[in-house]
């Protein structure tokens, strides 16, 4: 916790304005950063205890700035249990910035379709999910637990916001071809075996990928809404 708050006064002493909307880009999605009006930059290198982003497609960069009317705050680039860090390092930043301020959490990841009808360009969005390497005791909630954060034993039966799923299904362009379903998180950072891939669709999985999962997971325990966007590519 001291580390995350740390992390989040030094944020506080810098930003004109706190961030209540944090959207977490995944690969080669970083470019919404752009979109923002009144940006200020920050290094994740800069930033106390954030971890340094190693993958390529990840720019290691915090933008805080509007979107719209909204203030937002857009990590361009997330850390991976593969890169070698913890869960509990994985999830600093999703922290750091609820302490700061923001309530709305928006995940977005690459992912790999493990339904015949989901095709590259399409858009899956995050419904319900399974964390593998949470269901082995690699979640960033596993060690003791501090109330400050959330409780003991966090629900996730709504892992995903049902109104921002209902409102990104009405909004997403009609070329994305838009539908809820269920992400697989794996660790990475081999690819599927075709008998993996198998295995995840019976267990109901639509898509696969190795991030997200250990970032909703922290961010339902401190009380965030999550929103889940996974863009098919492969």
């Amino acid at each position: 916790y001291e580390a995350c708050a740390e992390a989040a006064a030094w944020l506080r002493a810098r930003l004109r304005e706190p961030p209540r909307v944090a959207l977490v880009c995944g690969s080669g999605l970083g470019a919404l950063a752009q979109e923002l009006s009144e940006p200020q930059s920050f290094n994740y290198a800069d930033i106390p205890h954030f971890p340094r982003s190693t993958v390529q497609g990840h720019a290691g960069r915090l933008v805080v700035g509007h979107l719209g009317s909204a203030p937002c705050a857009v990590l361009q680039g997330r850390f991976h249990l593969y890169e070698g860090y913890s869960p509990a390092q994985v999830v600093v930043p999703v922290r750091a910035l609820a302490l700061v301020g923001v309530h709305t959490l928006v995940l977005t990841n690459a992912a790999g379709s493990l339904r015949p009808h989901l095709g590259p360009g399409h858009l899956l969005v995050i419904r319900d999910h399974i964390d593998l390497p949470g269901l082995a005791g690699r979640s960033p909630l596993v060690g003791p637990n501090d109330e400050r954060f959330g409780p003991r034993f966090p629900a996730m039966t709504d892992a995903y916001d049902p109104g921002l799923r209902r409102l990104a299904l009405a909004l997403a362009p009609k070329e994305l071809q838009a539908r809820p379903g269920v992400y697989v998180g794996v660790g990475g950072p081999s690819y599927e075996t075709p008998a993996e891939c198998r295995l995840l669709r019976r267990l109901g999985a639509d898509a696969v990928g190795m991030s997200t999962v250990s970032e909703a997971s922290a961010a339902r325990h401190l009380g965030l809404r999550v929103l889940g966007l996974s863009l098919i590519t492969n």
